[in-house]
């Protein structure tokens, strides 16, 4: 999809813009070929997303190899499904090299916070929709800070817009932890809450808070070519 000149205006006002490799499911499973994709939209920023707990035994596989991440900043999204319980999810995320400074997480899939917290700054709580159980409202996420002090935000701006049209519930999410944030979704959701390319309504609604979220990577998660 070639972008309309709103969403063109809207990314091109932000440097750090880059892909998730969700938006090649194409690709799945074959990391150096999602990897080069990432790359051809940007050489700046990434985010490897594995979302099922089989793909990210995968991506942990390739992280060993010690590839040459082409990628100034770099994120991994963790697994949402599949996964046994909490404690294995704690376990998959402990096995990613130290290199990876941002690991983006569900809140809804945590548990037992503990069991995450020798991950330290490397968590990054995002922001859910309105399918999962818990992890849309501030609240939801202060009470993940409490547990882990040391978390980042990731501000999913489709999400917070779901639950909220009026952007009220955005606009109180970065007022409470902008001090955390580390990384920005960015996206438009269909009708049944998948992500789909920025329109031009939501590049003209979003754009007065992404001039908020300004010193960190926009991740897209949907493909949108700037050509």
């Amino acid at each position: 999809m070639v972008a309309s000149p709103s969403v063109r205006s809207v990314l091109a006002s932000h440097h750090p813009v880059g892909a998730s490799t969700g938006c090649f499911a194409r690709l799945r499973g074959d990391w150096p070929a999602q990897v080069a994709a990432a790359h051809e939209v940007s050489s700046y920023a990434a985010e490897l997303a594995a979302l099922q707990a089989r793909e990210f035994e995968g991506l942990l596989a390739y992280l060993d190899l010690e590839p040459a991440l082409p990628f100034h900043d770099l994120s991994v999204h963790a697994p949402t499904k599949g996964l046994r319980d909490a404690a294995h999810l704690a376990e998959l995320l402990h096995r990613l090299p130290l290199g990876i400074e941002t690991i983006v997480v569900h809140p809804d899939t945590l548990g037992d916070f503990s069991a995450f917290a020798s991950l330290g700054s490397r968590v990054v709580v995002e922001n859910m929709d309105a399918r999962k159980a818990f992890g849309q409202r501030a609240d939801d996420l202060a009470e993940v800070f409490a547990a882990l002090p040391d978390a980042g935000f990731c501000f999913d701006i489709a999400h917070a817009w779901a639950i909220d049209p009026t952007m009220g519930l955005a606009e109180e999410l970065i007022d409470r932890f902008a001090s955390r944030l580390r990384e920005v979704h960015l996206s438009s959701l269909s009708e049944d809450n998948r992500h789909i390319p920025l329109t031009d309504e939501h590049a003209a609604l979003f754009a007065p808070l992404l001039g908020r979220c300004v010193d960190v990577p926009w991740i897209l998660e949907a493909p949108v070519s700037t050509s």
